[in-house]
């Protein structure tokens, strides 16, 4: 075996890189595995544990890891003392003390939503057009979110004789708002099933294309596609980013898509019946005005974070299949107020990745533990601060048609305002 106590150029320069980028993973992996070879183990693992810090589901140093900690396999075996210092993680006992666990399933699993391929006449069948099963009654909590969608969508549609009756219009779509995880799209999906249509979501990068003329066609195909499907929900995520206000705009490209959205909106080259228009924003004030007039999105509802039944069941869902054990979330809930459901997400997986490193660390598989979930809740910070920030300002000083007064409301009861 080599002695890699600093006599090796290789492996020194390599300490030297790494030490100058801390971050690249890759190469601080690369060192890792030279490591391992040259018998240096502890270094090894400190160096992939580094990288599993930063990002607890990389495949390559997991696999390193699961490397370094296996018993050496390549030598006969030596009569040797007791170890010293820390004894080798057994992956193998470690899976056989918990495989009898099986996490608590708080939240019912759903099948993968069925994908079949919409084939518009010039888009070459690129878009994918999904039929979820999902109903507004999966989404845990949100009442206020779910009457101001059954008022606003879900009861005309319904009810077609009374629409008839009163001559009610399908026209026009509903823009869903609010601060980013917070889960318009999941909104979208379950209104989706609600109405057992098709669901077609298309953002930015399937539109706007370096090419003259191919951004307004994308757009074209767009709704080419959800009409072939229909009853079909178009659902626009980030509206905001492919329909700024032209004002804002500098160059064509822009502008021109957010012309062809407009005249596809209002069914110039077609007819849009049976397509049911909805799209996302984390900054409307940031759309062009000529999208909010009637007919178009002329209906808007704010998603905000999740109360506190949702971020139950948003635990609940993340924790279904993790080792946990003496969990109780009702201290966690009344911990994580104004969480997006993506922070609890991360809240979770922080939880995860402190057991696991400390089960490396000392060598004995563990559960996870309220301990775990509460030191996880108490580093991760709600991202959903700096959206207040920009939407207080627009609450207070740019709501001159009331078009945010639901968002004023929100905020004055949470005292944000």
């Amino acid at each position: 075996m080599p002695d890699v106590s600093g006599a090796d150029p290789l492996l020194d320069s390599l300490r030297a890189a790494v030490a100058a980028a801390p971050e690249d993973a890759t190469l601080r992996l690369h060192l890792a595995g030279l490591l391992l070879d040259a018998g240096e183990q502890q270094e090894a693992i400190s160096h992939v544990a580094a990288v599993l810090g930063r990002e607890p589901g990389h495949a390559g140093a997991a696999a390193l890891m699961a490397r370094a900690l296996a018993p050496a396999a390549t030598e006969p075996p030596e009569p040797a003392p007791a170890a010293v210092g820390k004894p080798s993680f057994d992956w193998d006992a470690a899976e056989a003390e918990v495989s009898d666990v099986v996490g608590p399933r708080f939240a019912a699993e759903t099948e993968e939503p069925e994908r079949v391929p919409a084939h518009p006449p010039s888009g070459g069948g690129r878009f994918a057009v999904e039929r979820p099963d999902l109903r507004l009654a999966d989404v845990g909590g949100m009442d206020a979110v779910k009457k101001r969608l059954e008022a606003a969508f879900l009861a005309p549609l319904r009810h077609e004789k009374l629409r008839a009756l009163y001559g009610k219009s399908l026209r026009g779509g509903l823009l869903l708002y609010g601060p980013p995880g917070c889960g318009k799209t999941f909104f979208a999906r379950a209104l989706a099933g609600e109405l057992g249509a098709s669901f077609l979501s298309i953002g930015i990068h399937d539109v706007l294309d370096q090419w003259a003329g191919r951004s307004e066609r994308n757009m074209h195909d767009v709704f080419l596609a959800a009409r072939a499907a229909a009853p079909c929900v178009l659902f626009l995520d980030e509206l905001d980013g492919i329909a700024q206000k032209r004002s804002a705009v500098v160059g064509g490209v822009l502008r021109q898509v957010i012309t062809q959205l407009l005249a596809e909106l209002d069914g110039v080259s077609a007819d849009n019946e049976g397509v049911f228009v909805l799209a996302a924003s984390n900054m409307p004030w940031d759309v062009d005005p000529a999208l909010r007039r009637p007919g178009r999105f002329d209906r808007t509802v704010l998603v905000v974070p999740p109360d506190d039944d949702a971020r139950r069941a948003v635990l609940e869902y993340h924790l279904r299949d993790r080792p946990v054990e003496n969990v109780r979330l009702k201290p966690l809930v009344a911990r994580t107020a104004g969480f997006s459901g993506a922070d609890l997400a991360h809240l979770c997986e922080a939880a995860t990745e402190r057991a696991l490193l400390d089960s490396v660390s000392t060598g004995t598989a563990r559960m996870i533990t309220q301990e775990d979930l509460l030191a996880a809740a108490a580093e991760v910070r709600p991202s959903t601060g700096p959206w207040f920030t920009t939407a207080r300002q627009v609450a207070l000083y740019a709501n001159g048609d009331g078009s945010y007064d639901e968002l004023a409301t929100y905020m004055k009861r949470h005292k944000l305002l």
